[in-house]
């Protein structure tokens, strides 16, 4: 009797990882997605989802996603942010730089993964790069000498541009910081530039008539902007404007040229630290990566509509080339 109740109890014991481990398999971990802007790029969408994916978090089965968009109008992100960390998921994945802000303010203990961020340091968002501190970590979009180098390529492409509009969002610290940054590359390449600032759709129509006095239009990403990237980019056609935007979901919208990182790339590695998180890191421990694949992207049937012969230099340089 006592070897029987022995066994029992030795099965039983044997059994309790087991048990834990079914527990721990069957449990679903909720995520909660904020921008200030809309879902309109179904790439960028679909690139977290399917990072996750790779390394075995499929939404449905183990994962649930809340996605929550502020459609730009900003002032509704404290509102959506408030409403994640009301819903208790166990990771914010932030877009952009006013998403993370916001749910930083909402929350100081849910994990935060930033994705696609301008200047997490300058904003306020992470003590360094190395050493986060607090719940935020992730991704910028940040790299040195972008704006200087997106400059040269467009006065590669058309060399008498001499006066530039800059088209940026105001209320976005990212976009103030690539505006202040362009202002001193184009000191640097003696050209002069014409600030277009917009915080909302109802400025664009002002500040698109204000650029067809200027010899091109560079703009600035960020969810306004890339919202109404086929906006944009028909004006500058329309104008026969040559243009460089920061993103290349404005050349595929039916822009001149884009150079910027690859958000698809950002989206799917931001995947990587939700995974991270969920498996217990602390985000004050993981260490904010910066972009590690760009894309210039030239639209040639743009440029041939717009009358430009596109040097073979830029060809070859170019990552796609749109024909």
């Amino acid at each position: 009797m006592r070897r029987r109740a022995f066994i029992t109890l030795l099965g039983g014991a044997a059994a309790w990882p087991i048990v834990a481990r079914a527990e721990q398999v069957g449990k679903v971990y909720r995520i909660g997605v904020i921008s200030a802007g809309s879902n309109l790029m179904a790439d960028t969408s679909s690139a977290l989802v399917e990072g996750l994916r790779e390394l075995g978090w499929i939404e449905g089965e183990n994962i649930v996603i809340e996605r929550r968009y502020a459609e730009n109008r900003s002032g509704r992100l404290p509102e959506l942010a408030a409403e994640l960390v009301r819903l208790d998921v166990h990771v914010i994945v932030a877009i952009g730089t006013l998403a993370p802000l916001a749910a930083k303010q909402a929350t100081s203990t849910i994990p935060i993964v930033m994705t696609a961020t301008g200047d997490p340091v300058g904003a306020g968002l992470v003590a360094s790069l190395a050493q986060p501190g607090g719940n935020v970590t992730g991704l910028s979009l940040m790299a040195p000498d972008l704006a200087g180098k997106r400059l040269e390529l467009l006065k590669e492409l058309v060399p008498s541009i001499s006066h530039v509009a800059v088209l940026w969002n105001a209320a976005n610290p990212y976009s103030a910081l690539v505006f202040r940054e362009t202002a001193s590359a184009a000191q640097a390449l003696r050209m002069e530039i014409q600030s277009l600032e917009v915080r909302s759709p109802a400025d664009f129509g002002g500040a698109l008539d204000t650029a067809k006095r200027q010899d091109a239009l560079f703009t600035v990403e960020d969810p306004l902007t890339v919202t109404y990237r086929k906006e944009i980019a028909n004006f500058a056609m329309v104008n026969r404007m040559p243009a460089i935007y920061g993103l290349r979901e404005f050349a595929e919208a039916g822009g001149l040229m884009s150079y910027g990182a690859n958000l698809v790339d950002l989206f799917r590695r931001a995947g990587t630290y939700v995974d991270k998180i969920l498996k217990g890191a602390k985000p004050a421990n993981l260490p904010v990566e910066q972009p590690t694949k760009f894309d210039f992207v030239i639209n040639l049937r743009t440029a041939r509509t717009l009358g430009l012969s596109v040097p073979d230099r830029l060809l070859a340089l170019a990552d796609e080339v749109i024909e």
